[in-house]
């Protein structure tokens, strides 16, 4: 790619994605409540033990699940079941770097720069990438998220799976959802050791293209036919980005975002809670879970 096409991408203003963000609710607008603050769950454990697996369902096309009249609990993947301090999102952004200068041809400073504003423009580096260099999204993943050295620095975490195991599954039904591809979000729950937790999982599917990914409502609306979800008002979710809360809030989910200690909070609540760990979901949405929050 030459300066001059370079310039012209970060100059031109790109026509981004349209998310429709409703008005907000009356439960939207309970946005200062948050949760008690425990201490946070630890991603690094010694000690392990040996859990029975079983396998959860996999789904990426928009056909629905038979209703089922439990609410559906969705969970994030990367940087919420697993903590920031892992460092995982610092190693994926050299390597998508590493792709764009590879790909692209562009010098490191470039490469940052447009990788930088098609993350804000779409929420997805590869989003850009598909829509102006048409990109094989499925080579950017083996390129970079298959690419992650993540047997290195993922180990089993006991306590959240203790969380995980004390959610009441005979009240809410767990699903993950993620704009990683599945090859990835299967690495990651299993290398943590909840894969057999989670009844299913929606994610972006790189194989078919235009990608559709959170904060999108096509996204939630999939994955709301996926887990059989009864109603929107039957969803509840968890995830680190604001932006992400703040579209499925809008459209009627219970929302939980987590911001770790030590990152700056919102100046503008993204959602009705928020949470400086996973634990603290036992006293945001206490009826979900067999015990009571622990002191």
């Amino acid at each position: 790619m030459n300066h001059s096409t370079l310039r012209s991408l970060l100059r031109i203003p790109f026509a981004p994605r349209t998310y429709h963000v409703q008005p907000s609710s009356s439960s939207f607008l309970r946005q200062n409540l948050s949760c008690h603050r425990p201490s946070f769950l630890s991603p690094h454990r010694n000690s392990i033990p040996s859990y029975p697996r079983r396998t959860m369902t996999t789904t990426s096309s928009p056909a629905s699940a038979p209703l089922d009249p439990r609410p559906v609990f969705f969970f994030d993947i990367d940087n919420c079941l697993y903590s920031k301090g892992c460092n995982i999102h610092d190693e994926m952004q050299k390597l998508i770097n590493q792709f764009f200068i590879k790909h692209l041809s562009l010098n490191a400073d470039d490469a940052h720069m447009l990788h930088m504003k098609y993350y804000k423009e779409y929420g997805l580096a590869i989003e850009g990438l598909t829509r102006h260099h048409k990109i094989d999204p499925l080579e950017f993943n083996r390129e970079v998220d298959d690419a992650l050295p993540l047997d290195d620095i993922l180990k089993p975490d006991p306590k959240l799976r203790r969380l995980l195991e004390d959610i009441d599954r005979s009240k809410v039904r767990m699903w993950l959802l993620t704009n990683a591809y599945v090859t990835h979000a299967k690495r990651v729950v299993k290398l943590l050791q909840v894969d057999d937790l989670f009844e299913g999982i929606t994610y972006c599917d790189y194989g078919n293209l235009p990608l559709v990914c959170k904060p999108s409502q096509a996204m939630y609306e999939r994955a709301e036919k996926e887990a059989g979800a009864s109603s929107t008002s039957e969803c509840y979710f968890v995830d680190d980005s604001g932006l992400n809360c703040t579209h499925a809030a809008a459209r009627g989910w219970a929302v939980a975002h987590l911001v770790e200690p030590g990152i700056p909070l919102p100046h503008v609540p993204a959602s009705q809670y928020m949470i400086r760990s996973l634990e603290e979901l036992r006293t945001c949405f206490p009826t979900l879970f067999k015990t009571k929050q622990e002191v």
